[in-house]
């Protein structure tokens, strides 16, 4: 008998500290508040407090999932973590998201940066399409980028928050899962990122005099015409999987960091702006979880999917890296 991924319940978690542009622009010692409103459609964002880390960011956004989906985190079978700002560079964030759900699942991290977290749901769906003991996989991403901001750089300070994102998957007797797509321009792997902390520049105390203490960090442009060039094929490829077109998509939800792009994909896609849905206003950039977190922030204000529509997600990052999953909604 087929197995059909289905996404039983979603959840989020943005931190209770709202840092509006006019602080970060205090912070930075500079006025971005016009420009970012203006070209990025960022107002306002969250960080997390002192006591907070992106695994507890992860555990609420879960809890809340699980508990929709009428799942005990006892009962999970595997959880994936997407995240690029982890607890620790080992072990895994995830081993401590399972500890603090209370949970004894199976778990690992995926890092593809802004794109980890659709790379992590297509990981999901394919376990359950082929391991038949899999019953529920929890599917989580954190961003904890407020650690790792330089307010000297206005390219980035003024950009990136904290949040997370989780769905609860299930096996149900009609297709959920339709095909997924995956893309990477790996040309561009040194071009933004956190590139103090790792093998490639550990934390010596000449490394650190040098570089300072790991951070984000814009090193060289992209193109301004990648979203334009790579989206659409990239969406096409997942598309093509389930013999569906554009049009056929109910909803689309993409990379929360620049409203100014969602608008101009939609219009080149040739679909009406009411098809999708963003964030980046209220909650600013939140990395990877971004488009989890924009799909449980529409179901919460009623304008989320119907059972029967089809949704799109459609995420980049770092690397760079692209990824693109389609589904039939098939929750109440």
């Amino acid at each position: 008998m087929q197995r059909h991924p289905q996404i039983l319940a979603t959840g989020c978690y943005v931190p209770e500290r709202v840092v509006t542009n006019a602080e970060v622009d205090a912070l930075m010692g500079a006025s971005t508040n016009e420009w970012l409103l203006a070209n990025v459609g960022i107002r306002e964002r969250h960080w997390m407090s002192p006591e907070q880390t992106t695994s507890d960011l992860i555990v609420e956004a879960s809890k809340k999932a699980l508990d929709r989906a009428g799942v005990d985190a006892k009962d999970l079978d595997l959880i994936i973590v997407s995240t690029d700002t982890p607890d620790y560079l080992s072990p895994s964030t995830s081993v401590v998201v399972q500890y603090k759900l209370g949970s004894s699942a199976g778990c690992y991290d995926v890092n593809s940066a802004c794109a980890g977290w659709v790379t992590a749901l297509d990981q999901g769906a394919r376990y359950l399409m082929t391991e038949p003991s899999y019953r529920y996989i929890l599917v989580a991403g954190g961003y904890g980028m407020s650690r790792f901001l330089d307010f000297s750089d206005k390219k980035t300070a003024n950009l990136f928050a904290d949040g997370a994102g989780a769905v609860v998957l299930g096996i149900g007797e009609t297709p959920g899962f339709l095909g997924s797509n995956f893309l990477a321009v790996g040309e561009f792997h040194n071009a933004l990122g956190i590139y103090t902390g790792g093998a490639f520049r550990p934390c010596t105390p000449e490394n650190l005099a040098e570089f300072g203490s790991p951070k984000v960090e814009f090193v060289h442009k992209f193109p301004k015409t990648f979203n334009t060039e790579y989206w659409p094929k990239l969406m096409q490829g997942a598309l093509d999987k389930g013999g569906l077109t554009f049009d056929d998509v109910d909803q689309f939800y993409f990379t929360q960091l620049n409203l100014r792009t969602i608008e101009f994909m939609m219009d080149l896609l040739k679909q009406p702006i009411e098809k999708t849905h963003w964030i980046m206003d209220k909650w600013g950039y939140t990395g990877s979880p971004c488009v989890a977190m924009a799909l449980d922030d529409a179901i919460d204000h009623g304008k989320g999917p119907k059972p029967g529509e089809t949704i799109l997600f459609c995420a980049s990052g770092g690397g760079i890296s692209m990824a693109s999953s389609v589904w039939k909604w098939t929750s109440k």
